[in-house]
């Protein structure tokens, strides 16, 4: 029980991942579109997502050529549903964050990916 919360809080540690968290909070993303908006090697993006993806916090489905990752809404984990809420509250006013979320409207996957 204790190493599951560590493995929880310890996805939250890296700025990248809480980044990845809110972008994913406002749409379905697939590791091309993080890449950009992030600025980080895809290796090191499939990285924090196997992070975010084995913690709980994110999912992932296969869509044609594109493997989308989404908030995982069907984790009914009471410290997950809480996070996600503060860190939706907490990071919303942040200016890295902001920048991230126009970066990801503006971005077409089909010219990228």
């Amino acid at each position: 029980m204790l190493n599951e919360k560590a493995k929880i809080f310890k996805a939250l540690s890296d700025p990248n991942r809480l980044r990845i968290i809110k972008m994913l909070s406002e749409k379905d993303l697939c590791v091309c579109e993080i890449k950009v908006a992030l600025k980080l090697a895809g290796s090191t993006v499939s990285q924090h997502l196997s992070v975010l993806k084995d913690s709980g916090f994110i999912s992932e489905e296969k869509n044609g050529k594109w493997v989308n990752y989404r908030i995982n809404t069907e984790n009914k984990n009471p410290v997950i549903l809480s996070l996600l809420t503060l860190l939706n509250y907490e990071l919303a006013h942040d200016k890295t964050i902001q920048t991230d979320l126009q970066i990801i409207k503006s971005i077409d996957r089909k010219d990228i990916c």
